[in-house]
């Protein structure tokens, strides 16, 4: 199968809203959910979950209080402030370990964390992969490999030939763990006063990994004189632009509706939306 990412250089680009678009349009494809850490292809999607697991990453202390003497060390010794009472608030503890190794009684003990979950799911567009951390926990870029994971077993599992990933925002490890080893990025820009440098980032990682890039300038007629500064960024570097969505209020009226914005809109917004895809599709096709 072919994985396709959506990334950007940051957040509200529209990442989400060309993801679900292309969810609408596109055939024979799973549909994953990599920006864990605000999960929301699913308020488009509305998908039924048909299978659930757990995610554990990372450990925390715990102060076993039938050994603790309570000598005070490591309330002392926390940099962050995580122990109280001799207990441990498990918010503020970063599992750094140190209280674990100080303690003289050998009283803490460092545990496993529950930190969020994973789901298959069934929409009316196709098999979607997603996630959800729990409140307060981090995520690492493992559960972003976990959801790909799941990603590729199912799209092998029902022959399916391609994979649409909405991928988070930034340069940071998520989004590494989202790319490795895709087909193509697409990567979605907007041309505000940070819109190039935003996607010089974005360009960056793909380019150090290897993964073939294409752009779209979202809202491009907001600031056509900056969106023409992305153009030439994108020719300067033999970076293809695979096309221009212009600022329609189709695109809000559509998540209030809780609908892709290819099915909400007929017209234009459509049209340019599904030759961004075939243009996408053919290209990796040929890879």
């Amino acid at each position: 199968m072919n994985e396709i990412v959506i990334i950007s250089g940051k957040g509200g680009t529209g990442k989400t809203s060309i993801a679900a678009s292309f969810a609408a349009i596109g055939e024979s494809k799973v549909l994953a959910d990599c920006d864990v850490d605000a999960s929301d292809l699913h308020l488009v999607l509305f998908p039924t979950v048909v299978d659930k697991g757990e995610f554990w990453s990372g450990k925390k202390a715990r102060i076993e209080e039938g050994k603790c003497n309570e000598c005070g060390l490591c309330q002392e010794l926390c940099r962050f402030g995580a122990i109280r009472d001799f207990k441990v608030d498990h918010l503020s503890c970063e599992g750094c370990g140190f209280c674990f190794h100080a303690c003289p009684a050998g009283a803490i003990v460092m545990e496993d964390v529950l930190s969020g979950y994973w789901f298959v799911s069934e929409t009316r567009y196709g098999p979607l992969v997603h996630a959800r951390l729990i409140p307060g926990e981090e995520n690492s870029g493992k559960l972003v490999a976990l959801v790909r994971q799941k990603a590729k077993a199912l799209a092998e599992e029902k022959a399916l030939k391609y994979i649409v990933t909405d991928g988070p925002p930034g340069i940071g490890c998520p989004v590494i763990s989202s790319l490795s080893g895709a087909a193509m990025a697409l990567l979605v820009a907007e041309p505000t006063m940070s819109g190039v440098s935003d996607l010089e980032r974005a360009v960056g990682v793909c380019n150090h990994f290897g993964i073939p890039a294409a752009v779209c300038i979202n809202k491009y007629d907001l600031n056509e004189e900056i969106g023409r500064e992305i153009e030439r960024y994108c020719s300067q570097r033999g970076i293809e632009l695979v096309g221009k969505l212009p600022f329609d209020e189709a695109f809000v009226e559509a998540i209030s509706k809780g609908v892709p914005v290819a099915e909400y809109s007929k017209g234009s917004i459509r049209n340019e939306i599904e030759r961004i895809w075939e243009t996408i599709a053919t290209r990796v096709k040929k890879q």
